[in-house]
């Protein structure tokens, strides 16, 4: 076994690998960019080696400096993680003319499955059926337009070295498709230094379900059940679960048996995932093979019992699987989060800076839930522009998909961030989701759902008493707070009114109004709620340990566990719970009635600015000043973490001053140009 091993990569999953390796025994080296100094995996590993400038092309990418840090520190082996070097064939090659040990499947392996394009030759020669598609290199945006009229629309132009949902993207049209390939190929080149696209059928209300296979140094190979990963905003995963409620144990098995055959094929030796495109009817087609350890592989290890990075590593060393496929057991259900810098009010654009606050939910296991958090930052850290926005990958574990389900949902509301935009509130709505939770899925579920965008959900039937029951007794709290400062007039007895009026947002003007009074019982507050005609309502037994200024509130209302998410506001608070957002002002009677009365305040838009939506680099600006412009033509285009955003005209007009060019660095909302 290896007594030293260098993770190249950043982030959670070296976070991830580093954990495994302690629990191993192996010590760990760490590299980092200039952007990643004070990172976590850096602070986590027992060595830590510079590589270079911020640019993962400058840095993470180079083989030779992931070479010279082993060198320098002894390192047997490498673990790639996901992403960067982990797929390029040529990089476990250099490691082995210098000795070292790559911590994954052989160049073979990954020359013949790790590219997009030549994993279908090789699935096409095996007889596995495939995707429709031209799996030759494509070399102009005009014959990528000419392949698609053969093959039929929708089709899926994707890069050959992709992943993550970068160089991907669907045209209903030929100059969807020219438009198209020429993003593709620009985002693919900037990710993964090879702009080679494909073309192939893009199947309607498909699934994405993937089968983690194992496999050793001695030709064995197993698999590992399946992945449910159809939960996708721009191409890219945001939920996965385990297993998947599409399928049955004859399906499974035939996946997983068309998933091992392939994997022998050609002498797959590490873990790695093959992919499959699914219908409806649980009909499936072989998409691709991941030759590396996936972001989504926790769920897997949840079910399953078995650590994947301590795998890979027994494997890399040697050591022949253990586990046999008799040996593998599915047990209970699991659900990953994905939680991303990016602001989904503002259709989920990307958001960097300060971590001010970050407080996970508790890890572990209570009762019959697991709950566990993979991440690669922390409070005080700061999420940079030049890499992928993941903040964590929040997972949880339960017999049922229904209590993992409503395990991920407390967790979510259990989940204080706060200094960047992020995708709780989105996770959380669609935790409550009816047709989620009915695992009635597709690829275009978030697209079909939300196609407005999205907006929180307003409060309606009992999360109503139960936002403004803890809204009450937060201002009760707060009120009796005030009253122990000290330095206050002396010999004058004051009161606090027992009445009090709960103003729940519902909308851009609609408000709720909950009449209540809050009475101090032994260990909480006794919540009595009133109709609006002053008869008596419900009463509820409110419980917390709630300090002012903690970000959740966690507590019991009834018999219920309850966790919200408070942030301090004029007169009230900001709650969120399940997917559901408010602002809640508690006043008195008397306040209430003159907050009645005050003006409502409109927004005003001038709609003469084209705003950076996104702290970016501006890759392309695609007018002059004094160039009129038609509602839809592309005036910019900004790159935000590796992926390239398109800025179109919303009306007709004209530009009048340009306010930025090529290559600035532009904060969020920064003046891009004026229109006269």
């Amino acid at each position: 076994m290896f007594t030293k091993i260098l993770i190249a990569n950043r982030g959670e999953i070296a976070c991830r690998v580093i954990k495994t390796a302690r629990k191993m025994g192996i010590k760990t080296v760490a590299v980092y960019s200039e952007a990643d100094k004070d990172a976590l995996h850096v602070e986590m590993a027992d060595e830590a080696v510079y590589i270079g400038p911020p640019q993962a092309a400058q840095s993470y990418l180079i083989a030779e400096k992931i070479v010279e840090a082993c060198l320098k520190t002894g390192a047997e082996a490498v673990h790639p993680g996901y992403g960067f070097l982990s797929e390029r064939a040529s990089f476990p090659k250099l490691l082995a003319e210098h000795g070292i040990v790559f911590i994954g499947p052989n160049p073979h392996a990954i020359e013949a499955m790790g590219d997009k394009i030549e994993s279908k030759k090789a699935a096409a020669a095996a007889n596995v059926s495939t995707v429709p598609g031209y799996l030759g290199e494509i070399a102009s945006g005009e014959e990528a337009a000419k392949i698609a009229d053969e093959i039929g629309y929708p089709v899926m132009i994707k890069a050959s070295a992709g992943g993550g949902g970068k160089g991907m993207r669907i045209a209903h049209s030929r100059d969807e498709v020219q438009d198209g390939f020429d993003r593709a190929r620009s985002e693919a080149k900037s990710s993964f230094g090879d702009d080679r696209v494909f073309v192939e059928k893009f199947i309607v209300d498909p699934r994405h379900i993937e089968i983690q296979v194992l496999g050793d140094k001695h030709g064995n190979v197993i698999y590992l059940g399946e992945r449910e990963c159809s939960i996708q905003r721009r191409n890219q995963k945001v939920v996965e679960e385990a297993p998947s409620p599409l399928l049955d144990e004859a399906t499974r098995r035939k996946m997983g048996e068309q998933a091992v055959a392939l994997a022998k094929a050609v002498g797959y030796d590490s873990a790695g995932t093959v992919e499959f495109v699914a219908g409806q009817d649980k009909s499936f087609y072989f998409l691709e093979m991941n030759t590396r350890l996936q972001v989504e592989h926790p769920v897997t290890e949840l079910i399953t019992g078995i650590d994947l990075v301590e795998q890979m590593i027994r494997v890399a060393a040697g050591e022949k699987l253990k586990i046999t496929q008799d040996d593998v057991k599915l047990s209970g259900w699991a659900v990953e989060s994905r939680i991303y810098a990016e602001d989904p009010f503002r259709n989920f654009l990307p958001s960097t800076g300060r971590l001010v606050r970050y407080r996970p939910p508790k890890e572990g296991r209570i009762g019959p839930i697991t709950v566990r958090n993979d991440t690669g930052v922390y409070e005080g850290g700061e999420i940079s522009i030049f890499y992928d926005p993941m903040i964590a990958k929040l997972v949880t574990h339960a017999p049922t998909r229904a209590m993992a389900i409503e395990a991920q949902a407390d967790a979510l509301d259990a989940f204080g961030i706060d200094g960047i935009g992020h995708n709780i509130p989105f996770l959380s709505a669609l935790m409550a989701h009816p047709r989620w939770q009915e695992g009635r899925l597709s690829t275009g579920f978030i697209a079909e759902e939300y196609p407005e965008g999205f907006q929180a959900r307003a409060p309606e039937g009992e999360l109503v008493h139960a936002l403004s029951a803890v809204a009450a007794v937060i201002d009760h709290i707060q009120n009796i707070r005030k009253r122990k400062i000290t330095g206050q007039t002396s010999g004058i007895t004051w009161n606090i009114a027992r009445r009090r009026i709960v103003n729940l947002t519902a909308g851009e003007h609609d408000i709720i109004s909950t009449p209540c009074e809050v009475e101090p019982v032994d260990g909480g507050f006794r919540v009595q709620m009133f109709e609006k005609d002053g008869t008596l309502g419900h009463a509820h037994l409110v419980r917390s340990t709630w300090k002012p200024g903690e970000p959740v509130w966690t507590g019991t209302i009834d018999a219920d566990q309850v966790a919200m998410q408070v942030r301090p506001i004029s007169n009230g608070v900001a709650l969120a719970h399940r997917g559901v957002a408010t602002l809640a002002r508690t006043y008195t009677e008397r306040s209430a009635a003159l907050a009645a009365l005050m003006p409502k305040k409109e927004n005003a838009g001038g709609g003469k600015e084209l705003l950076c939506p996104m702290p970016g680099l501006v890759v392309s600006i695609a007018v002059t000043a004094g160039q009129a412009v038609k509602s839809g033509d592309v005036l910019a285009i900004v790159e935000a973490m590796k992926m390239e955003n398109v800025l179109r005209a919303e009306r007709d007009g004209v530009v009048k001053t340009l306010h930025a060019k090529p290559g600035d660095s532009l904060a969020v909302d920064a003046v891009i140009m004026e229109f006269a």
